[in-house]
């Protein structure tokens, strides 16, 4: 086999599991704040309070907010996602089975990218409502009076994101679902699995923590949770003489934190 044409074959399986990270790897990375390029083992995140404005006298001193600034550390931990490839079984197989396994590396990171981000948000103190119901409607106000308690900013920068039990709950609710609230635009069934209500874009997740029976599920700003990078989706591929097989090896480092637990509200669902 030419040298030439084994770089070309590595170089577009770490392009296609760049790509299938990007496209299907990770739901919730794109609703929080994301630093990029992190040296060392862990960053920080700012975190401003808030501040207060009062008048002056003619020619007295200008009032100072006095802001409480504060900073979040969040720590990176390595995640690796390997798989063997047989020499002779490339023979046996066509482009589409290299991307299958393409896919498989970039979505067992992408679903361990999710578990850190919700892991943080399981971190608020914020509760709406209780573990004897599902995501009823009386559920739901309860947490949307809490965020806008705590002034979490309403800027088209909210997620909810819930289980597939709990989606299928909001789908009995005409506010959520008929179209003579919502608009028929705004049908959760029409493209994908995720719609705006309330001025917050609702998304259905397989992978909140569900335990006794019950879900827990998380309505925040994009600003409360902060995932780091250190390194983004890498793929490494060596050969193996003493087993003819190529190794596969996807890995990154990447961490989150809860940054502002007022803009996150837990909300706990029975599931049956």
């Amino acid at each position: 086999m030419s040298v030439t044409i084994e770089q070309a074959f590595i170089k577009q399986f770490e392009r296609e599991v760049h790509e299938a990270y990007q496209r299907q790897g990770s739901k919730l990375r794109p609703t929080v704040r994301v630093k990029n390029g992190v040296r060392g083992s862990s960053t920080v995140f700012q975190r401003v309070g808030r501040g207060s404005a009062a008048t002056k006298a003619r020619h007295g001193m200008v009032p100072v907010m006095n802001v409480e600034f504060s900073a979040v550390e969040v720590h990176l931990v390595d995640y690796y996602a390997g798989e063997w490839v047989d020499r002779l079984d490339e023979l046996k197989t066509n482009i589409d089975e290299r991307q299958v396994l393409a896919n498989a590396g970039a979505f067992a990171l992408g679903r361990k990218t999710d578990e850190l981000i919700i892991e943080a948000l399981g971190q608020t103190t914020n509760v709406a409502g209780d573990a004897t119901t599902g995501l009823t409607k009386e559920k739901v106000l309860e947490a949307f009076e809490i965020l806008g308690a705590n002034d979490v900013p309403d800027d088209g920068q909210r997620y909810a994101v819930i289980g597939w039990k709990q989606w299928s709950e909001l789908l009995n609710l005409p506010e959520f679902a008929n179209a003579e609230f919502v608009g028929d635009d705004q049908l959760p069934w029409r493209g994908t699995q995720a719609k705006y209500w309330l001025g917050t874009l609702w998304i259905p997740h397989s992978g909140l923590p569900l335990e006794g029976g019950v879900r827990q599920c998380f309505w925040y700003h994009r600003s409360a949770v902060g995932h780091a990078i250190g390194q983004d989706i890498t793929t490494d591929i060596t050969w193996h003489g003493d087993r003819a097989a190529y190794f596969v090896s996807n890995m990154m480092s990447q961490g989150a934190g809860l940054i502002d637990p007022a803009g996150v509200v837990r909300m706990p669902c029975l599931e049956v």
